[in-house]
């Protein structure tokens, strides 16, 4: 039986290279998504196709019971959870305090903060009692600072970075590496930053910043780096760091 690399927005930026590289390092990788059907079908067939192997779910996370369920009938049908990659975006989109609703504020918090802490809650346990484990939670720079704008995207990742630390504090100690880690930049993914600039602004972006010009956080380094954290010895574990391209300035300098 393979250990099990669970990921939790698994699109075809980060999540889903994070999904591949796990796979061909030996681990069978369930992806989920919260739609698109046949793009988590083709990612699910390119690991196959690589020789590694993966199971694809369609996840709404803010659906009650939706992330509990899941992670039972992973344990019970597919193998216990060694990795959990926790990938969901909480970006409701730049608007100003009145034009954010309660039920927009509320929205990115319950994909941020609550869906992280919906599943501590049921993969911690199971950890613990194994004696070890490692989730690996993604965040923006808007845990560090809430630009104007941001109000709902904000307020939310700052939570889930406190949260990554108290989760930390009570199952550190248990075996559990917990790391939250700050993409401080633009990843060069197309149904992340392709979606929100469009498919011309983006290959303009890509031509002038990316490629070879390395300018863009390349996924594949990205995955690079994260399955290096879920290997690291526990006398050395990272538990927070930040990525981003070397021409980028950094979030303490804006």
């Amino acid at each position: 039986m393979k250990p099990v690399c669970l990921v939790m927005g698994a699109g075809a930026g980060i999540g889903g290279t994070v999904g591949k590289k796990f796979a061909k390092e030996g681990y069978h990788s369930v992806l989920c998504r919260r739609s698109d059907q046949e793009g988590l079908d083709k990612l699910v067939r390119d690991i196959e196709d690589d020789g590694g192997s993966a199971s694809g779910f369609l996840l709404n996370v803010v659906e009650p019971d939706s992330i509990e369920n899941l992670v039972n009938s992973i344990e019970d049908d597919i193998g216990p959870i060694e990795v959990v990659i926790f990938n969901l975006g909480a970006q409701v989109g730049d608007r100003s305090l009145k034009d954010t609703s309660y039920k927009v504020f509320e929205l990115g918090w319950r994909m941020a903060t609550f869906a992280l802490f919906r599943l501590a809650s049921i993969v911690c346990p199971l950890m613990e009692e194994r004696g070890s484990g490692v989730i690996l939670v993604t965040s923006a720079t808007a845990a560090m600072r809430g630009n104007k704008g941001q109000h709902s995207h904000a307020a939310a990742m700052g939570g889930r970075r406190m949260l990554c630390q108290s989760l930390n504090a009570e199952f550190g100690p248990k075996g559990i590496h917990v790391a939250h880690i700050l993409i401080d930049g633009s990843v060069d993914a197309p149904d992340t930053l392709g979606k929100m600039l469009g498919e011309e602004k983006f290959k303009q972006l890509r031509e002038t910043k990316g490629l070879e010009n390395d300018g863009l956080v390349l996924p594949e380094k990205i995955a690079e780096t994260y399955f290096h954290i879920a290997r690291q010895h526990r006398s050395t574990w990272t538990n927070e760091l930040d990525i981003r391209s070397f021409s980028d300035m950094p979030w303490w300098n804006h």
